[in-house]
């Protein structure tokens, strides 16, 4: 089976993953999980497509236990290293977040910044993840996770959106054209490895309605949905979700 992109891209790219300015937001979105969880330490927390473990570290940090689970063995090697670092035992564990192993273990679940969501190939192997997630969280257990937001490409320029806001960050995205029917975004993303080497992919990713994620999420059992706005390194609830918010921050009790 040939590899797919979002395997490619972070087969080594841990320590470069760090770089990235979307990553810069990490103690401002926990403080918005903290509050999520009423600040209960008891909870036990699963931490879906956890990359480099940042949200998991400062959790951690914080007294939470959590599990943090990726596809990547590149990622969840520096994570571990990071956790090593600051002498903390956290369980970062290789799984497929279309096929997890566990049952009614976790009282919530954080599927943060495209943690494997919206990066299949499919429609059908997106929804696996989010029916895989509920499966490992307990009845009354909450799910948090951030999307692409469907709303954005039908005003704005995804090519722009590249262009304007990546320039800083070690990957460049290069639009390959917005399909209307599909809701997928077909780019081109170059960046360099740990190691220096360059590399050129195609990637496609799914943008969702924010219908779509109500519809998906209430035909799983969750009755509660909240969707707003979703601002790096500032989640709030008063954020309405607006047209120009390139990604969408979903709560589901």
């Amino acid at each position: 089976m040939s590899e797919k992109w979002y395997e490619k891209l972070f087969e080594n790219y841990g320590k470069s993953y760090d770089n990235e300015k979307f990553t810069k937001g990490t103690i401002g979105e926990c403080d918005f999980l903290e509050k999520e969880f009423n600040f209960n330490k008891s909870l036990k927390i699963l931490d879906v497509g956890c990359g480099t473990g940042r949200h998991s570290i400062e959790l951690t940090k914080r007294g939470y236990n959590i599990t943090g689970i990726d596809l990547s063995e590149s990622q969840l090697k520096r994570a571990k290293e990071k956790a090593e670092i600051n002498n903390l035992k956290i369980d970062f564990i290789k799984h497929d977040a279309r096929n997890l192993p566990f049952e009614s273990e976790f009282d919530a679940a954080i599927m943060l910044c495209e943690g494997g969501f919206s990066l299949m190939e499919t429609d059908e192997m997106n929804f696996e993840i989010l029916k895989n997630v509920k499966k490992s969280i307990k009845n009354k257990g909450k799910l948090i996770f951030t999307t692409l937001n469907g709303l954005f490409p039908l005003f704005h320029s995804i090519d722009g959106f590249h262009e304007d806001g990546v320039r800083e960050d070690n990957a460049i995205y290069k639009s390959d054209g917005f399909n209307l029917m599909t809701m997928r975004d077909y780019n081109v993303t170059s960046f360099t490895d740990d190691d220096g080497n360059k590399h050129e992919l195609n990637c496609d990713e799914r943008f969702y309605m924010p219908s779509e994620i109500t519809w998906l999420l209430k035909s799983l059992g969750f009755i509660k949905i909240d969707i707003y706005g979703a601002k790096l390194g500032a989640f709030s609830r008063n954020d309405k979700l607006k047209t120009d918010d390139f990604e969408m921050l979903i709560i589901a009790e």
